[in-house]
Formats: structure tokens, C-alpha cells, sequence
């Protein structure tokens, strides 16, 4: 390489082509001049610029002397690519990777150099970068955490990894990976094609290993020898199966518990081991049979997964010294298809060696009722209790003891002794009816109550010493209540409204005692059904007999008869007014247009008071606004006419007048008639019609109308009307 450096060094700089290097050098050093020049460029690190020669581009116009020039543009021009513009040679000046860019566009022309005229139309043409074996595969997920259950069978899969190859896959077998196991054998394989990892034994158990770090080889070329490769780890876990029964690690245990242990409270634990983890080593303990059934009970602690034992009933060293129980412990979730390597359960025997302990003493009872009267003297024996040691020994018993004390409860009933007099429970407010009939209850103290803190009572009364009342009066019932009864046929306030009666209540005890009270009773008046009205003086009304009621009944009918009066007087006065008081009826003038024109002065265009009553038509001689010079068709006709003319007549005649005046202006108006008829004896009563006079009316003859007209004769005629005096 150094001989021939400047071989090279034309080589690169694009002056010798690959045919003339080989030709000025030797055979079997032209055979190694890539692997040479690669090794040179390597480890010599020449400061020289690859250049790789692509093609030529050559036009017909070119006779070799030079006048034409050659330009290139487009992708990479005159960065990756340059071309000499004298022969036309493009060469690469930097190594192209297809994974970044697999096409460039160019454009070449060839031009006249001293004119700088385009002897040929521009080409275009595209440089295609080749594929070479430049990338080994890769695992883009890895490295990879997998489980699988223990106890597999051969063959189950684990899972599939994928390797990418960035080269193309359509070009030769850059891109074509196989796969291959590098660590794992023999537990686990692979398939070469598609990845997928799979268990190769039997029963792979996970008590005996549980984890397995398994290394994967991706190699490309079909895995020829040359090929690129890559590899990832797979960390496969076995997961665990219940495929382990619980055992108890011995077949005999023993326990000592003293008698003292309280009820409910554990005395003990044992433990079955399982080398099965999770839910698969879950298990129950179970008492199954022995002594001891009755007496204890176990439990599972489901974080330690032992078997707690606890006291049901209270030991007792002197009836029973020890116990015998076989306790099972059994998993709670099964898998069927490892049925065939249990029972998954085992029993041990556990026996219970109860503890003597120095027991307080018992009491013969468990407890005592004692009687003392309330009144005894201190010092007075009340009851007498007894206890004595349950131990063996049958030590004796004080009942002082200081170290082991023992409770009892004792209840004392007090007994009653007659020290209480009886009393009225309160005071009580006796009430009694005007009304009353003899033998009747008061109404407001039927019973009175009576205070005794001792067990029996009885009730007496007797007269006071004034003389207030007399038994003729009141009579009184009782029995630890009393009930006053009336002995008057009626009572009156007006005479005596207070009643004052002594009372003496005396109990039966020994000794008895006794207590007196005085009973105020007033004197009130009553409803029929026995409540209480009033317990006062009334006003003279009431004496004479006259209830509240009724009082109140001739009130309200005055206050009615005074209404009705100042009712009467106002319509009179009023009857006098004229109904319309104001000259022009606001009701004429409703005159609908479907012109603009007109003016303010349209609204005066037709009275049409007159057309509401026929009568009043030889009044309406011309209209307010305009005088027609045509007179109406209406005055040719007599005045006398005007009783016999009919409704339909004198609509006509008026449209005949509004058709012929030639002052009546061009549009349409809605007319409306509230004419009534006529020949009527009454004559219309219309209000439209009392705005044309200004006289009264006489109504007198509404009174001969009949009853039925009475009352509108009242309003309008001048008869008085009815009131009541």
C-alpha cells in the first residue's frame, strides 16, 4: 500500500479508474485492493475524499474538444453528487445509506460552453441506492419478563419475540432472520421462523426452580455464515399450581393450658406447611373428633395461615386433666387435575394438658336477695352468704382475702313501714253545673288522686267546723280516689258561686295517719252536653234567660237590617240620574276604514244615532261635515209613515241615499242597528236612545207591568220600594 500510494491516491481523486489501478498493480493484490482500501481507510485514516465513480452522461454534440459543459441539479447535486462538466463522469463524494434514503433525483444537460446554449433538452434520471448487508437485527421490546404456569406440558408456548431488520427485505437474504435459543436449553426452545418460545420438559416444577433467564439469537442471511445478528434475554417465571397437600410437620403435639384461661380467649396454635404459595396454599383447620370438641375450638389465621385454638367452656382442674383432639388441616382451593398426587389434606393429634391453678373461692349461690325494714337499727344482721376453695385442697376461706377475691352481687329490698300521711295529689279546681241533677259527677274533679308513699290508703271525709257546707249539698265517694256527687237538684251563682268542703283522708296502716284539706267548688254554668261555659257573673240579658248564642244571632240580623236600609236609600237617590251623562255616546262613532285619506273630520262623517232607531230618522236631514245638494229620498216620504215602516224598508232607503248623494266620500263603513222593533207599548228603553232628548222619561207605567216587573218599576218608576221596619 505504501509502494502504490499514488496509485491510490489518483484512484481517489478521480483520475484512475478501477480497470487502469488493477492494471498497475499486481494480480493478487488487485483480488485484495477493496479489502486493502477499506483496511487503509480504517486504520490509516486518509484525509481524502471518497469519491465512487456512478456513470457518465455523454451527448451526440460532444466531439471531445471540450465546447461542451455538463451541469447536474437536482437531489444531492453538487453535494453527494458532482459530475466534471468537460466528460461528463458523476461521482459519489459521501457513502449513501439506503435505510435513510433510497432514491435520488437528478437533472443533466449539456450545454454549448461559450454560449452557454443548451445543445439538448434537460433528462432526468434516478439514482437507485443498492442494499448491502449493513444491519443486524433487533429487538425492539426486550428484554422480555414472562410467566408460565408450572406443570406445563411439553410444548406450551411462552411467548413469541420479533426482530426487525432494518435492510431490504426484497433484496437478497439481508433481511431474512432465523432464530435461535443461546441460553435456556433444555427447559425452554425456539421456532426459527416465527419466535415463538416454548417449554421443552415435562413437569417443570417450581419448588424446585422457579426462575430461568433465557437468551435469544436473531441472525440475518437465513443464518449463513456472514450473516449480521442480535439477541434479547427472556426472564420466565413459573407460576405456582396446587400441586402440594398441606403436611403437619409432626404427628403428636401437646399443649398445656392452666385452668385459669378465660372462655373465648386462644390458648394455642399449630401450623401445617405447604410449599404451594398464594390462594394454592389457603387452608381450614378443622377439630374433627376427640374429648375435646366441646371445650375448644380452632380458627385460621388467614395471614399466617395456622390454626388458632381457643377455650369454648371453662377448665377445671379437679373433674378433668387433659384432653385429646385430632385437628385436620385441608387446602380450600383445589385443582383437579392434581387430584391424582393428594389427598390434599392431613390430620395431627393434639392433647391438652390442663394446668392446676390456685383458684379463688366460689360462693354457694350465685347471688342473694336480702329483706331489711327501712327502719332497723344499725347493726341489725341483714343476710349471710357463703364460699368455699374449689381447689383440692379445700383450703379454708376468709373473707378478707387479700391475693384471690371472688364477687358476688347481694341485693337488699327495703321494706316498707307506715310513715307517710296521705294528701291530695294537688289542688284541684272542683267545678260544678247551675244544672246539675242529684247524683251526678262533678264534671272537672270526677276522682281525686291521692299521694300515699306507703302500700295501703283509706279515704274518709268529715263536716267543717264552720258549718260551710252540709252534707245535704255534696256527697263524697272514695277510695284511694274520691268522687264528689251532687245532692241538689240545681245550684245557682247568684245565691252562692263558692262552695268550701273539708276533707280528712286516713290511711289503714299501723299506726294509721291521716292528713285534712279543704276543696274549693264553684259554682259555673254549663252546656247541655256538660262543658263548662262560664264561671262569672253575666249581664241581665243572660238572666233572663237569653244565651250567648242568641245574642249574638239578634246582633247580626240588626246589622243586616241596617244594610238593606242604607242599600235602598242610596238606589233611590240615584234612580233620578240620567244613565248616559255625557252628550256623545262613545259607542256612535265605531267606524271601521280601508282607506288612507279622510282626515281627522271622517269621524264625524255619519251620526248614526239616527239609524239605530227608525223614529228618529226625519231628524237626520244632512250630514255635518258636507251639505248635499240632493235632498234625501227620505223626506218625500210623510212623517206618518215612519210608524209602519219595517226594519228591511229603512236599511234599503238608507242605501239608496248613501248610493245617490254624490258628498258622501268613496269608501265602505259598517253600520250597525241596535233597533228593537217597534209598536212596543213600553217604547225602547235603550240608553242609545235617551242621548238623543234631554227630558226624562216617565216610567210610572213599569208598575203595571205585573210582579215581574216590580223590581225593575223600583229602579226606574217612582213607587217606594218595600222595607222592612
Amino acid at each position: 500500500i505504501k509502494e502504490d500510494k499514488q496509485f491510490f491516491n489518483l484512484y481517489f481523486a478521480g483520475k484512475l479508474e478501477y480497470k487502469q489501478l488493477t492494471k498497475k498493480m499486481p494480480f493478487c493484490y488487485a483480488k485484495s485492493s477493496f479489502v486493502s482500501l477499506k483496511f487503509s481507510i480504517k486504520s490509516l485514516k486518509f484525509s481524502m475524499i471518497l469519491r465512487v465513480f456512478i456513470f457518465q452522461l455523454h451527448s451526440n454534440s460532444d466531439k471531445g474538444d471540450g465546447s461542451v459543459k455538463y451541469i447536474l441539479t437536482g437531489e444531492g447535486a453538487g453535494t453527494i453528487f458532482i459530475i466534471d462538466d468537460t466528460t461528463g463522469d458523476i461521482h459519489s463524494t459521501k457513502s449513501l445509506d439506503r435505510e435513510q434514503k433510497t432514491h435520488y433525483v437528478l437533472h443533466a444537460q449539456a450545454i454549448d460552453r461559450r454560449t452557454n446554449k443548451p445543445l439538448e433538452p434537460e433528462s432526468e434520471f434516478i439514482i437507485k441506492v443498492q442494499d448491502i448487508n449493513d444491519n443486524a437485527p433487533k429487538f425492539t421490546d426486550g428484554p422480555y419478563i414472562v410467566t408460565v404456569p408450572e406443570m406445563s406440558e411439553m410444548g406450551t408456548s411462552v411467548l413469541q419475540v420479533t426482530a426487525t431488520d432494518a435492510d431490504d427485505p426484497t433484496y437478497g437474504n439481508s433481511a431474512r432472520v432465523v432464530y435461535s435459543i443461546l441460553q435456556g436449553q433444555p427447559y425452554f426452545s425456539v421456532d426459527p421462523k416465527t419466535g415463538v418460545i416454548r417449554t421443552a420438559l415435562h413437569n417443570m416444577d417450581r419448588e424446585a426452580r422457579e426462575h430461568y433467564s433465557v437468551v435469544i439469537q436473531a441472525k440475518d442471511m437465513a443464518g449463513q455464515v456472514g450473516g449480521l445478528s442480535g439477541s434479547t434475554t427472556v426472564n420466565i417465571t413459573l407460576t405456582d399450581v396446587n400441586d402440594n397437600p398441606p403436611r403437619f410437620p409432626q404427628k403428636h403435639y401437646q399443649l398445656y393450658v392452666p385452668e385459669s384461661a378465660q372462655v373465648g380467649s386462644a390458648v394455642g396454635k399449630i401450623k401445617a406447611n405447604d410449599a404451594d404459595t398464594g390462594s394454592n396454599a389457603d387452608m381450614k383447620y378443622t377439630i374433627i373428633n376427640g374429648d375435646g370438641a366441646g371445650v375448644f375450638s380452632i380458627s385460621t389465621d388467614k395471614e399466617t395461615r395456622e390454626g388458632i385454638l381457643s377455650l369454648k367452656k371453662p377448665l377445671n382442674y379437679e373433674k378433668k386433666k387433659s384432653y385429646t383432639l385430632n385437628i385436620e388441616g385441608a387446602n380450600t382451593h383445589l385443582d383437579f387435575r392434581f387430584s391424582h398426587l393428594g389427598p390434599f389434606k392431613d390430620v395431627t393429634m393434639l392433647k391438652v394438658i390442663v394446668g392446676d391453678v390456685d383458684e379463688p373461692p366460689l360462693f354457694t349461690m350465685p347471688s342473694y336477695v336480702m329483706e331489711v325494714y327501712e327502719n332497723a337499727k344499725i347493726g341489725t344482721p341483714v343476710g349471710t352468704v357463703t364460699a368455699h376453695d374449689p381447689d383440692a385442697a379445700n383450703s379454708l376461706v376468709r373473707y378478707n382475702n387479700p391475693e384471690l377475691v371472688s364477687h358476688v352481687p347481694v341485693g337488699v329490698r327495703i321494706l316498707d313501714v307506715n310513715d307517710n300521711p296521705p294528701e291530695l295529689a294537688r289542688d284541684y279546681d272542683v267545678v260544678v253545673c247551675e244544672n246539675s241533677k242529684p247524683g251526678q259527677v262533678t264534671p272537672t274533679a270526677i276522682f281525686l288522686p291521692v299521694i300515699k308513699m306507703n302500700c295501703f290508703v283509706n279515704v274518709t271525709y268529715v263536716r267543717s267546723l264552720e258549718n260551710v257546707i252540709t252534707l245535704s249539698d255534696f256527697t263524697l265517694t272514695f277510695y284511694n280516689t274520691a268522687s264528689i256527687l251532687t245532692r241538689r237538684r240545681r245550684y245557682s251563682r247568684t245565691t252562692q258561686d263558692t262552695y268550701y268542703l273539708p276533707v280528712l283522708i286516713s290511711d289503714g296502716g299501723v299506726p294509721p295517719l291521716s292528713s285534712s284539706s279543704t276543696l274549693t267548688i264553684r259554682v259555673c254554668a254549663c252546656e247541655r252536653d256538660g262543658r263548662v261555659r262560664t264561671c262569672h257573673a253575666e249581664a241581665f240579658l243572660s238572666s233572663a234567660g237569653l244565651s250567648t248564642g242568641a245574642l249574638i244571632a239578634i246582633l247580626l240580623c240588626i246589622v243586616i237590617l241596617l244594610a238593606i236600609v242604607v242599600l235602598f236609600i242610596t238606589l233611590r237617590r240615584s234612580k233620578k240620574e240620567p244613565l248616559i251623562i255625557s252628550e256623545e255616546d262613545v259607542r256612535e262613532n265605531v267606524v271601521t276604514y280601508d282607506d288612507e285619506g279622510g282626515g281627522e273630520e271622517d269621524t264625524e262623517a255619519f251620526d248614526i244615532t239616527a239609524l239605530r232607531n227608525p223614529s228618529a230618522a226625519e231628524e237626520l236631514k244632512y250630514r255635518r261635515d258636507v251639505r248635499p245638494e240632493v235632498k234625501p229620498l227620505s223626506r218625500h216620504h210623510p212623517s206618518s209613515s215612519l210608524d209602519s215602516i219595517d226594519v228591511q224598508e229603512f236599511l234599503n232607503q238608507r242605501l239608496a241615499e248613501a248610493d245617490l248623494d254624490p258628498s258622501v266620500p268613496p269608501y265602505d263603513s259598517l253600520q250597525t242597528y241596535a233597533y228593537e222593533g217597534h209598536r212596543s207599548e213600553a217604547g225602547s228603553i235603550s240608553s242609545l236612545d235617551s242621548a238623543t232628548t234631554h227630558s226624562d222619561q216617565d216610567y210610572n207605567y213599569l208598575g203595571d207591568w205585573g210582579p215581574e216587573f216590580k223590581k225593575l218599576a223600583e229602579l226606574y218608576g217612582e213607587i217606594e220600594p218595600e222595607r222592612t221596619t
